[in-house]
């Protein structure tokens, strides 16, 4: 029988349901158990892919092209699992299903209603992930608060479910606040209780209380919260901030959650095996190189919008054994009279970042420029990959005014065009090229010296891609093409040999980087930045 494991948040939004998930998610691995994680949001949107950045934050994509919440990213990282479409159920899609199946006439002519078939729907979502998965544990995260009203279909049916599998197959861990007020910083656990009513309302009770807090919690409170709150004391489960997110996993084990989960759900005593998390996270926390890192995007405004890319680069620092400091810029500031050089000057390496639409580009085009003409280590993803064309064909290939169909549709020279099954596309849902797509390296590239090998797979989110009218012209000029699809029609990958290090992918690496496996071309790139750091004086 399938364990499940349902993670809700109190008092405030962004509490941390998403590490708490993924870092629980970890403990249950280190066990051996095979753990399905699943994020339940309340948004109507069928999925995240429409949503905006600065909203929203990343979206994040699954090997089978799915666009999620970046939630899933923190599950895959944490856990090393690949999630699927399956592991992303929101309002929206719960509806769109509920909807086709009565227009079908599924439900035999009744009225349709939110109690059975919304909430059927939910259970029916959480069971088939369990079995796609094989999983021996699920664990679903409830997006937003306790208290939403828009939340409250999805608690419904994880209330239902400990009745529909029993008692000791389902557990209920609340993630709340525990603030501290006043001139002496007195710990107050009111906010908790009445997130805990809040829940017993709905039928819910907790069978674990994950306490956020910025001080130690002494004895007295955490004997408090349990008291009123009806959790054992070692369910009170005290997480304070950690210099790394990937420490988080080994405080909850110092505080015995695993164990404490385990015992609850009659799962099997085994031994825990935290010898790789507890390395990555001291070389996390004691480095012995450091480097910086500009990241030029669109949306950097918003910490989250490209939250995989930026751990991706620290992953990347473990096996470099180095800090990467990450700094982030505004594409379009270099558009409005700010000079590359003193923005990037003193940088050991760029990233371009992905996004859409005209703004900011040409601010991406001079970083470019600025990086490859000064030597400075560059990796460009997805539209990364097309302004480093852009720029190429501007400045060394004479091809003046390139450009991207995108962008414009009168370019003399438009290096970068709509992939042609793209066109005649209107809806924007789930209609990009999307997924785990199969990638030829060139034998003795950049490229497949980082991977070595020649057959990847990498993910993927766009609608434009390299005009091969231009391949010739490009390679022409020191531009190498070093990845391709296996077909030869899609340019997947380039390169500049000449340069220290210069690479872009129209993939998205990013989404398959873990701390225990962080991707060779990130790698790679912080190698070059260390390298850079080390032999070059910084001002």
């Amino acid at each position: 029988m399938t364990k499940y494991i349902f993670v809700t948040g109190g008092v405030v939004s962004s509490i941390g349901k998403g590490i708490t998930t993924a870092s629980l998610g970890r403990l249950l691995r280190n066990r051996g158990y095979t753990v399905a994680p699943l994020k339940l949001d309340p948004y109507i949107n069928v999925d995240a892919g429409t949503m905006n950045p600065f909203q929203h934050g990343e979206v994040f994509v699954t090997d089978d092209g799915a666009e999620t919440d970046l939630d899933l990213g923190h599950y895959e990282r944490f856990m090393d699992v690949s999630c699927s479409a399956g592991s992303s159920v929101t309002t929206g899609k719960v509806y769109q299903n509920v909807i086709n199946a009565e227009r079908r006439g599924d439900y035999l002519g009744g009225t349709v209603q939110v109690i059975p078939h919304v909430t059927n729907e939910i259970k029916r979502s959480i069971i088939a992930l369990a079995k796609e998965q094989e999983a021996d544990v699920v664990i679903a995260e409830i997006g937003g608060t306790v208290g939403d009203i828009e939340s409250l279909p999805f608690l419904e049916a994880i209330r239902q479910m400990r009745t529909d599998v029993g008692i000791e197959n389902t557990m209920y861990v609340h993630v709340t606040l525990v603030p501290t007020v006043g001139p002496w910083g007195e710990v107050k656990t009111k906010p908790t209780q009445h997130s805990v009513y809040k829940l017993r309302e709905i039928g819910i009770s907790p069978d674990v209380l994950v306490c956020r807090t910025e001080v130690p919690m002494p004895e007295d409170v955490k004997d408090k919260i349990s008291l009123f709150c009806g959790v054992p004391p070692q369910a009170v489960i005290e997480s304070m901030n950690v210099e790394t997110i990937y420490e988080v996993p080994l405080t909850y084990e110092d505080a015995g959650l695993g164990d404490f989960v385990c015992k609850r759900l009659g799962l099997e005593a085994r031994n825990v095996n935290l010898a790789e998390w507890k390395s990555l996270v001291d070389t996390l926390k004691n480095p012995k190189h450091e480097c910086t890192i500009a990241v030029v995007g669109k949306y950097t405004s918003n910490g989250d919008a490209y939250k995989s890319i930026g751990e991706a680069i620290i992953h990347a620092g473990i096996p470099n054994n180095a800090k990467v400091n990450i700094k982030w810029i505004e594409s379009d500031s270099l558009e409005h009279g700010l000079p590359p050089q003193e923005v990037l000057g003193e940088i050991d390496a760029l990233v371009v970042a992905p996004g859409f639409g005209g703004r900011g580009i040409e601010g991406k085009i001079e970083a470019i420029e600025y990086a490859r003409e000064q030597g400075i280590p560059f990796f460009g993803i997805c539209l990364g990959l097309q302004m480093a064309v852009i720029e190429f064909a501007r400045h060394e290939c004479g091809l003046t005014g390139a450009n991207s169909e995108e962008m414009t549709s009168t370019a003399p020279y438009p290096v970068i065009h709509l992939l042609p099954e793209q066109k005649g596309v209107v809806d924007k849902g789930a209609t990009m090229r999307l997924g785990s797509w199969p990638c030829n390296v060139v034998n003795g590239t950049l490229a497949h010296q980082l991977y070595g090998s020649t057959r990847i797979d990498e993910r993927h989110r766009h609608r434009y891609e390299v005009n091969n009218d231009f391949r010739e012209k490009l390679q022409e000029h020191g531009m190498v093409i070093s990845g391709v699809s296996p077909d030869y029609r899609l340019v997947e990958m380039v390169e500049i040999p000449t340069h220290p290090f210069f690479i872009a992918t129209q993939a998205h690496p990013e989404f398959k980087s873990r701390p225990n496996r962080p991707h060779p071309l990130f790698t790679g790139l912080v190698a070059a930045a260390v390298k850079r750091r080390t032999s070059v004086p910084v001002a």
